[in-house]
């Protein structure tokens, strides 16, 4: 094994071999060997509610307004301060990715506007009087994105076991009764915590890759423990992609997307054995909604063994129903007016596959056995997809020296 200032060195020389996650455990799955290898790349994306953004905005001329008393940014609500900015015509104020101006449109899609640097209105209250202005990402002299809990290490699955549709942040549409219905997050064998679980390579100061954009980790998070680890980690939004974040509609409200990568230096045995898990090891507690206390186990493979990675329309299938529930549903507005699909922006959570009476959006998502029963996964609230092209990035970052270890 290598030591850390070798590999580096070995970074900084262009000499280091990268892999990615699911790069190295399909090397280890065909017996190849790895001894080359320097570093590894991982990654998650899903709903991560505990996203947060500070925003340093100007409002208007110093000496307009003595302090903001209340902020909204595209009718999303904020939380002015702590800072007063006394006369300034600057506002600091907070925005939590689950706050929402409407039940379409969240801090999640103020966060993707931003960062794709489409204009946005602020309107900020004071003194009776109400002061506006347009405002674009680099206005601002500060825009940094939080998490207050992220990239969980493992999950649970939620089912609803009574005899009543439940609208809760796990579903997209009422979640059915009698435990016909599972919905699953995380991204498995590829998740920084499950390569990482004694977070060894990921604590507080470590770099991360928080949607694309180059942050540290500040610590673990809310509810995190030794058995299911969770970080917080922060990044300058100026530097994000947003193809990695976004807005997420469930049948309780709009949610945050968020993405995390990493890279882990192979230095000892340890490191190998932690990077060597595979789906199939990693246990995903179900429980009901109603208790959230386990009643079964289930495993990530799942979840992502041979099922979908895109999901493929079939025109001939279309019904062209009027409204079309596939456009109505979709949580991340991916669907067309021609019903086809925006790949680009799809989350492949399978909601359009579920509600398509015609049957014109395919793709198979499995079920979860638990205890001899079959439950059908009829969301998931992570994109592999996504992560995997995340831990590309991060390899790329490395590559080009722009990412350390």
């Amino acid at each position: 094994m290598r030591s850390i200032n070798e590999i580096r060195n070995r970074l900084k020389s262009k000499n280091a071999v990268i892999v990615t996650a699911s790069e190295l455990k399909n090397r280890v799955v065909r017996g190849d060997d790895i001894s080359d290898v320097d570093v590894v790349t991982c990654g998650t994306c899903g709903i991560m509610s505990g996203t947060y953004a500070v925003l340093s905005v100007p409002v208007a001329s110093p000496g307009t307004f003595a302090r903001a008393d209340s902020v909204t940014i595209q009718g999303v609500p904020g939380i002015p301060g702590p800072c007063p900015n006394e006369r300034l015509g600057l506002v600091d104020f907070m925005v939590f990715g689950t706050a929402y101006a409407h039940n379409r449109y969240g801090g999640g899609h103020l966060f993707r506007d931003l960062i794709s640097r489409k204009p946005v209105d602020v309107e900020v209250t004071a003194g009776g009087k109400v002061y506006s202005a347009e405002i674009f990402l680099d206005d601002l002299p500060l825009a940094r994105l939080f998490t207050t809990r992220s990239a969980f290490k493992n999950y649970t699955a939620i089912t609803n076991e009574g005899s009543e549709p439940v609208q809760t942040i796990f579903s997209v549409l009422p979640l059915e009764g009698s435990g016909k219905q599972a919905t699953v997050s995380g991204c498995g064998e590829i998740n920084p915590l499950e390569n990482d679980p004694c977070m060894r390579f990921l604590s507080p100061g470590a770099p991360v890759v928080m949607n694309g954009s180059v942050g540290r980790v500040i610590g673990t998070g809310t509810r995190s423990s030794p058995e299911k680890p969770n970080l917080s980690v922060h990044a300058d939004m100026k530097e994000m992609d947003p193809q990695y974040c976004g807005g997420f509609v469930t049948s309780a409200g709009p949610e945050c997307i968020t993405s995390i990568g990493t890279a882990i230096p192979l230095v000892d045995d340890m490191t190998i054995r932690n990077l060597c898990i595979r789906d199939a090891d990693i246990h995903m507690p179900v429980v009901d909604i109603a208790t959230r206390q386990p009643f079964g186990m289930a495993r990530y493979n799942e979840v992502w063994t041979n099922t979908a990675s895109r999901i493929t329309f079939h025109p001939e299938r279309c019904l062209n129903c009027s409204p079309c529930n596939a456009i109505k549903s979709c949580p991340v507005q991916a669907i067309k007016d021609d019903r086809t699909i925006s790949h680009h922006s799809c989350f492949v959570c399978g909601t359009c596959v579920q509600v398509c009476k015609g049957l014109a959006y395919k793709g198979h998502f499995g079920s979860l056995d638990v205890r001899g029963i079959k439950i059908p996964i009829v969301l998931r609230q992570s994109d592999r997809r996504r992560a995997e092209i995340l831990c590309k990035k991060v390899k790329k970052l490395l590559i080009d020296g722009e990412f350390s270890i």
